[in-house]
This record gives C-alpha cells, sequence and structure tokens, in this order.
C-alpha cells in the first residue's frame, strides 16, 4: 500500500494472530508478541488505520448447520477482449454461492469455488449463469468429495519478511 507503514517482527506477528483469534483481548495479544499493553493496542490501531486489517468476523463451523456442497469450476471464455472479462467478473460478484474466483493462466481463464447446498443447487446456478450474456463458452465442474484440509487463515509470517 502507497503511503502505509513498514512493517516490523512484531507488527507482522500481530497481524498473524489477530487473523487467527480476533477476540483475543489486547493483554493476551501483547503477551504473545511481546509487548506491553498500550505499545500494543497502538500498534492494532495504526494496523487498523493503514488498512492491513479490513474486519473482524466469526467463522462458522457449516458442517453444524447441516451439509453443503463445494464445487471447483473452470470457466473458459468465448474470446479474450477486457470488456468480456469484466462482464463476467461483474456478473460473478453478484452470486453469494461464489466463494472465489481467480483468473488463471493455463488451459482455462477462470477457477471457481462454489459452496452450494447440493449438486442440483449448483446446476441450477450454472445454468442461470448460462442463461445470462457472461461470455462462458465451456466450463468444468469438480465435486468436492472431502476437504482435508481447509485453512481460515494466512501464513503471514512465512510469506512476509518484516522490515526491521
Amino acid at each position: 500500500m502507497i503511503g502505509s507503514p513498514k512493517l516490523d517482527r512484531i507488527d507482522v506477528r500481530i497481524l498473524s494472530h489477530l487473523q487467527k483469534n480476533g477476540r483475543i483481548s489486547n493483554v493476551n495479544l501483547a503477551d504473545v508478541v511481546g509487548l506491553s499493553p498500550s505499545p500494543c493496542l497502538t500498534r492494532v490501531k495504526r494496523l487498523e488505520k493503514a488498512g492491513y486489517i479490513s474486519n473482524y468476523g466469526a467463522h462458522i463451523e457449516l458442517e453444524k448447520l447441516g451439509t453443503v456442497q463445494r464445487v471447483f469450476t473452470q470457466i473458459t471464455l468465448t474470446d479474450h477482449r477486457p470488456d468480456h472479462f469484466a462482464q463476467f467478473e461483474a456478473c460473478i460478484r453478484k452470486i453469494d454461492e461464489v466463494q472465489e474466483c481467480h483468473l488463471v493462466s493455463g488451459g482455462f481463464d477462470y477457477q471457481l469455488v462454489f459452496l452450494t447446498r447440493n449438486v442440483v443447487h449448483y446446476q441450477t446456478i450454472m445454468e442461470e449463469l448460462l442463461d445470462q450474456n457472461t461470455f462462458i463458452d465451456k466450463y468444468f465442474s469438480y465435486i468436492v468429495i472431502k476437504s482435508p484440509v481447509v485453512k481460515q487463515y494466512y501464513p503471514i509470517e512465512n510469506l512476509f519478511e518484516p522490515n526491521e
């Protein structure tokens, strides 16, 4: 981010811990990252103001609510005009069941992740999507049978070198 403060290793540790437990008390967070509470809170507020922390929320255990179906979908557009990409992406943003959408290189254009009630629900969404002018040439669906690893956090401390 332009104009954002440089992050040191303590800032990175704060971000790492907050993403795993956004409800951690400032006193406990300060203890974990090796600060006293007042400077820790100051850093958290600075990280929020700079936009490094965009939101706090709850992780929901979906299996407690019922059965859901995750589907990976590879989509190829009819051509590669910028306005077609933009129109497709605008349409996809409106579908709540689309959890992720990635423009990728390789044999197709987009990789999507859907979260639906079941396969019929997924197919209904795809049929509606095809009925709209979204420039979809073809799509391939991969029904997820089991997800042994799904992480709700990023490995921040492994990805980014802090500024010292």
